[in-house]
């Protein structure tokens, strides 16, 4: 038995809004994609100013902000906000990476923060975490666990467990497994796996999902029925017998 992850939601039944917020095209036309298969409703603005206008006419759930912008920087967009009594769960993007910007940003009232280069499967993972902690949405049911056969993986708690025995893996290994727990029975290219697991910029070989994947067979199916399976030439999947 497999189980993909119900939906976030409003209150009222319909799905959550994710306004997003980078003057770079192409980093916004990618997390709009990802943000939409998870059957979110996604908005985007290029700059401070624009932010504004959409988060008043559109009245997000959740904001992923950039912090350099050309007119606006994040920082102000979101005390703009704040002082105008929103207090929609905001998640910042940076390409820095000092602790004294992260500071700055959470003292704000930011809610988290990713460095540039990211996951898609981070930003989605930490853009759920915000809206259910902020209350502004809910999974029906309220079940956090995915589950593929005997293998459940807790996405709040992040445990990891197979016929009830607890099963350890780094941050990589659980992003790669929780993507394919959330794509049951679906075969997943190198190329998917690389975009959504490791950072949308990332350069290194494919090979590293090869290598990812012999990692996670040892510590999930050893002595085990299989749940990986290689598709020869099309990729990987994760499915009970």
């Amino acid at each position: 038995m497999a189980t993909t992850p119900t939906p976030l939601l409003r209150a009222d039944g319909t799905p959550v809004r994710v306004l997003v917020v980078d003057d770079e095209p192409m980093l916004t036309d990618l997390l709009s994609m990802a943000l939409r298969m998870e059957g979110w409703e996604v908005r985007t603005a290029a700059s401070g100013f624009q932010a504004l206008t959409v988060a008043r006419d559109f009245a997000p759930d959740a904001m992923v902000l950039d912090i350099m912008m050309p007119d606006l920087d994040g920082m102000q967009v979101l005390r703009r906000l704040r002082h105008s009594g929103s207090d929609v769960p905001v998640l910042f993007l940076s390409a820095k990476d000092a602790v004294g910007d992260r500071i700055a940003g959470l003292t704000a009232g930011g809610d988290d923060y990713v460095t540039k280069p990211f996951s898609l499967e981070e930003v989605v993972a930490r853009l759920r975490a915000l809206m259910r902690r902020a209350g502004t949405a809910h999974t029906p049911g309220g079940d956090p666990v995915l589950r593929v056969g005997d293998l459940t993986l807790n996405e709040d708690s992040h445990e990891v467990e197979r016929g009830g025995e607890p099963i350890e893996l780094t941050a990589t290994e659980f992003e790669l497994l929780r993507f394919l727990m959330r794509n049951p029975r679906r075969v997943m290219s190198r190329a998917q796996i690389l975009d959504r697991v490791w950072s949308y910029d990332f350069g290194g070989k494919s090979s590293v999902v090869e290598l990812y994947i012999s990692y996670l067979r040892k510590k999930i199916d050893a002595g085990r029925e299989p749940l990986l399976h290689t598709v020869r030439g099309a990729g990987y999947m994760i499915k009970a017998a």
